[in-house]
């Protein structure tokens, strides 16, 4: 997976659960709809997809596309720099 098509697989990823048609860089989920239930969705859905654990401190920053790309891209690198350390070992 390429983090080039990684924000547009969040953006579809997002229109899917939340039913809606176009999603916004930087507008805030709950200026589209989105509430808890569908952002307890989005996050099982990032997991799943991604192979990542997303925390419960960092919910609040799955609040926009943007924010969730960064903490998306930020749990792929971490676990990638781990997998590549564990097979140095």
């Amino acid at each position: 997976m390429s983090l080039e098509n990684l924000k547009e697989e969040l953006r579809a990823l997002i229109c899917e659960i939340a039913e809606i048609d176009t999603l916004p860089d930087d507008t805030h989920f709950k200026d589209l709809g989105i509430d808890s239930m569908m952002g307890v969705e989005i996050v099982a859905a990032i997991e799943r997809q991604y192979h990542v654990k997303i925390e419960d401190a960092e919910l609040k920053e799955i609040s926009t596309l943007n924010k969730s790309y960064d903490l998306v891209v930020s749990k792929l690198e971490t676990r990638d720099t781990v997998v590549v350390a564990q097979s140095a070992e």
